[in-house]
């Protein structure tokens, strides 16, 4: 599993994707549909436990991987021990945010839970049902100040942007903000040592790595 090796090399927070079923299960998975990541088809939420469970989400990657699947929630909450940031996908009021919540609090785990969503009625109810959850707003508009009263409309302790233009200046009112600021995507050392310069506290890689070593 990719979120086991990126603890094994020493990632202090791994990011992961939430959705649920047709039945209402918690999976791990970026895309709302099946096509690009494995080898079904059609929309996750149309799908049951049953069928997502079958199907193969590595071949598509490299040959090495073919044969691993879909996991739940519940499996990753088990298998890694290191803080998540779990992101809730956008979508209708499904349950996600209870069912989610309902996982994190089996494993024993919210203590070491980041929660986001670009979606702020996602986490509106979050915060309605957690008062002790850590939030963060994921924000990709053009503007600091709206992104900014949604974290403090819902307590949130974080704020992870897009990298880009302007960078210094979003950290800077974030942290005015009492708010971390957290960067993605970021997979090279240039813009690496950018967002650095820039301030901010963490960037999301899909190559921690590339960092992890060169900060050793």
């Amino acid at each position: 599993m990719a979120f086991q090796h990126a603890a094994r090399l020493g990632a202090p927070m791994i990011e992961l994707d939430v959705q649920l079923t047709r039945d209402g299960e918690v999976v791990v998975l970026h895309d709302d549909t099946l096509e690009r990541t494995t080898n079904g088809r059609g929309r996750v939420a149309e799908r049951s436990w049953a069928e997502i469970a079958s199907l193969d989400a590595g071949g598509w990657f490299a040959p090495a991987f073919r044969g691993e699947r879909v996991p739940r929630l519940d499996e990753v909450l088990a298998a890694v021990g290191t803080r998540l940031n779990i992101e809730l996908k956008p979508g209708p009021d499904d349950g996600l945010e209870a069912r989610t919540l309902a996982a994190i609090e089996r494993a024993g785990a919210l203590h070491r839970v980041v929660l986001s969503s670009f979606d702020r009625q996602r986490l509106y109810r979050l915060r309605k049902l957690s008062p002790g959850a850590e939030l963060a707003v994921l924000w990709i508009g053009p503007r600091v100040v709206p992104a900014l009263t949604l974290a403090r409309r819902v307590a949130a302790t974080a704020l992870h942007i897009r990298n880009g233009r302007g960078l210094r200046q979003w950290v800077s009112a974030a942290h005015a903000a009492g708010l971390a600021v957290r960067v993605w995507t970021v997979n090279c050392q240039e813009e690496f040592s950018q967002v650095a310069a820039a301030g901010a506290d963490a960037v999301f890689s899909d190559f921690p790595e590339r960092f992890l070593l060169s900060s050793t």
